[in-house]
């Protein structure tokens, strides 16, 4: 299994296109892509489990990864992320 910690520096927080962008990215794996913020759990390829949970400007999400193509969507969801929720 594959785990990081990330923080929504997005002023919107994970609204739809963020969320779209990583649902499409989590998609291409094959592995169980789980996303969590405090007790919620979101599947990270289905776009309203993201929506879900609520994530804000500087909250704190984890992303847990586990499956044969794991290490491949740990680069690819962490790009993705820094690329649509970061300062911008």
């Amino acid at each position: 299994m594959e785990q990081f910690t990330f923080i929504i520096k997005d002023k919107n927080g994970m609204h739809a296109r963020p969320a779209g962008a990583v649902a499409n990215c989590a998609k291409k794996y094959k592995s169980d892509i789980k996303i969590y913020k405090n007790e919620k759990e979101a599947n990270a390829k289905r776009l309203l489990s993201l929506m879900s949970l609520g994530a804000t400007y500087n909250s704190e999400i984890v992303i847990k990864i586990e499956g044969e193509d794991e290490k491949e969507a740990l680069t690819d969801i962490k790009n993705v992320l820094s690329e649509n929720l970061s300062e911008g």
